[in-house]
């Protein structure tokens, strides 16, 4: 016996067949969500649903069905689902009697009409985006031609418009209704009387000024911050969405919000699920709320539980001016969650009456809405 076979450990059958077998499940096992790849969720049956704010079962357009419903209808019939959700919103960005999205969406401080949106296919893992775009009432369908005709994700402003002007789209020099123009009117009379505050005075009376044509009706609560996401699954798993917006109303002219940024507005992984969103905008782009949501989704939580792990996250991030008397944030924000399953959530910061804390669901029982699950009670003043 040499020396080195002297001094080598003796090893048993049985603890080199358990040896072996360690090493070959350690080589087999997928690599985690902090590797080189996520965690892929295990592929199975799938039930077409669609979910989205409450607008989607609000709004017609004239027509005699919402976007949820469209949208459901035309997914069932095989249709690609990006194409049956975008079907969905154009019925909302076309009808000016929502003032959050499209035509007659609440325009920025100079009474212009900018508008926002994305798309996400998570089949072919494509998406696209615009943002500030003016004179094209459909959005989305622009969106929905970045992701087919480029390379990028996002075209910004009048770039954006010229895009749309060469894919087909046509151009309008404006896109308030009567509504529109009134209350941005109505905001102007009521807002050029504070030009010349002290600057902490005069943002406290903007937001009053803000809460008063809220409470005397020039503006629906519920569309001061605008937007309709609506995400949806067919039955073989095919997970889409699309998120779209006339942003906040009165903005800072060119301000872009969550809605047409990947992660904040809307994510989806086509092997996981979909999220998008409503309301304070800044708020979700701090946290990148929606990619947030589907990788909860990813880990195994189910779409209420991630949804309200996010909105926890953003509670937990609010900066001392956005808190209320309470110590609590003292905005609204919503989420409409999907998994490739075919379960479902609608989550909200607070549990506010209207359909902030509704959202729609259109399946097999048809288009209604029902009551978002809160993080917080009560409403955020």
């Amino acid at each position: 016996m040499t020396d080195e076979e002297m001094f080598m450990p003796r090893v048993n059958r049985r603890e080199f067949v358990k040896a072996g077998t360690v090493a070959g499940l350690a080589a087999a096992a997928p690599v985690s969500a902090f590797g080189q790849a996520p965690t892929m969720v295990n592929r199975g049956a799938s039930r077409p649903v669609v979910v989205s704010s409450g607008n989607g079962h609000q709004f017609k357009n004239g027509g005699a069905k919402t976007c949820v419903e469209i949208a459901y209808e035309r997914i069932v019939k095989g249709e690609d689902v990006l194409d049956a959700l975008i079907a969905g919103v154009n019925i909302v960005e076309l009808d000016p009697e929502d003032t959050s999205v499209g035509y007659g969406g609440l325009p920025n401080a100079e009474g212009i009409v900018q508008l926002d949106s994305s798309v996400m296919h998570g089949p072919s893992k494509r998406a696209g985006a615009v943002a500030s775009i003016e004179g094209v009432r459909t959005p989305s369908l622009v969106a929905k031609a970045v992701m087919e005709q480029t390379d990028h994700h996002l075209i910004v402003g009048r770039d954006a418009q010229r895009f749309a002007r060469s894919m087909g789209f046509k151009i309008e020099d404006d896109l308030n209704t009567e509504r529109s123009r009134k209350s941005w009117i109505e905001w102007k009379r009521r807002t050029d009387p504070l030009h010349y505050l002290d600057p902490i005075k005069k943002q406290a009376a903007l937001r009053q000024v803000d809460a008063d044509m809220m409470a005397e009706g020039w503006v629906d609560p519920n569309h001061f911050y605008g937007t309709i996401n609506c995400n949806g699954v067919n039955s073989q798993g095919d997970v889409c969405g699309v998120t779209t917006t006339s942003g906040l109303a009165w903005k800072i002219p060119g301000r872009v919000g969550d809605s047409p940024i990947l992660g904040a507005g809307l994510y989806v992984d086509g092997e996981v699920g979909a999220a998008g969103s409503t309301g304070r905008g800044e708020a979700n782009l701090y946290n990148l709320a929606s990619f947030l949501i589907v990788e909860g989704m990813r880990r195994g939580l189910h779409p209420k539980d991630a949804g309200l792990e996010a909105l926890k996250r953003i509670k937990a991030n609010t900066v001392p001016r956005l808190l209320n008397a309470r110590g609590e944030p003292n905005f609204n924000i919503n989420f409409y969650i999907v998994n490739r399953k075919g379960d479902y959530a609608g989550v909200a910061m607070y549990s506010a009456e209207g359909n902030r804390s509704r959202f729609a669901v259109c399946d097999d029982k048809g288009g209604r809405l029902e009551s978002s699950e809160p993080l917080l009670p009560g409403n955020p003043t």
